[in-house]
């Protein structure tokens, strides 16, 4: 996994105009009678429903719309100069996706009356965010982002609003990174007068750009090892072992590979004896 920085950095404003050129993109190639919807995720959602983040590099999205949007998208990239994979949905194949999101998605704006845009509600947003609690995106601070403007807003988001997404979107078997819990702990810790968010915004920027660069000249010089699951124990390695090598690197992933799948089975073996259990009390 190489950490992408595209060239092209999407602001609220470039992003309504490339929004209104795809649009009419996709109502010449198929037509005025045929409508499209895109769900808007992660940064592109954040950019138009915020005012924390000024810009973002990516656009993910759930795309419905016939095969005529996918030459849509690269007729806008070619018109607009950007490059092919502006417009995604790569984070369809990450922990963070869910297929019930569409179900709690809501209306932004509609363009040339063919393409309508939709959005993620703020707490299943955080949720998705927590999920995949990457240390060298967005993710931390976007969710302290969030949870400060709806603060200021008089419209607060509370710890069990959170919880409730997560359970909604991906069940109670999900894990969260041990980067979420703590950030979770930081904002809802009851013996504080106050969350100081300001703060808690700065520093957790602060950490993902010392991440990012972390990682980028781990990639640079250890190329193909990099993962999108592993890379939190390989920033962790890196932070608290300066002198790691490669080679001893190597070693603990291994070892974490397989403590993990021990742990997976255990699970499973668990999951399954109370099965059997809950059956023989119902007989």
């Amino acid at each position: 996994m190489s950490v992408n920085v595209l060239n092209t950095p999407f602001t609220k404003e470039n992003l309504d105009d490339y929004l209104k050129d795809l649009a009419k993109e996709f109502r010449k190639l198929n037509g005025k009678t045929v409508p499209a919807e895109i769900i808007l995720i992660g940064g592109a959602s954040i950019l138009i429903n915020y005012g924390f983040r000024e810009l973002t590099y990516d656009v993910d999205a759930i795309i419905m719309a016939s095969s005529a949007m996918k030459d849509a998208i690269r007729n806008t990239a070619d018109k607009r100069g950007l490059k092919g994979d502006w417009f995604n949905t790569d984070f369809m194949r990450t922990n963070s996706y869910s297929n019930k999101l569409v179900e709690v998605s809501v209306y932004y704006k509609t363009y040339s009356n063919v393409l309508t845009i939709r959005t993620i509600a703020a707490e299943y947003l955080i949720a998705m965010k927590l999920v995949s609690g990457r240390r060298y995106k967005h993710d931390l601070s976007d969710t302290i982002g969030i949870l400060r403007e709806h603060h200021a807003l008089g419209r607060p988001i509370t710890k069990e609003n959170i919880n409730n997404a997560i359970l909604f979107l991906y069940g109670d078997a999900v894990s969260l990174p041990e980067s979420s819990r703590q950030i979770l702990d930081a904002l809802f810790n009851e013996s504080k007068a106050g969350v100081d968010y300001e703060s808690l915004y700065s520093q957790s920027i602060e950490n993902e750009k010392e991440a990012k660069e972390l990682l980028v000249e781990f990639d640079k010089n250890n190329p193909k090892i990099l993962t999108e699951k592993n890379h939190e124990e390989i920033l962790i390695n890196l932070r608290t072992k300066k002198g790691t090598t490669k080679e001893t690197l190597l070693q603990r992933l291994e070892e974490s590979k397989k403590n993990n799948f021990l742990c997976k089975k255990q699970a499973q073996r668990l999951a399954s004896s109370q099965q059997c259990a809950a059956k023989q009390a119902q007989r």
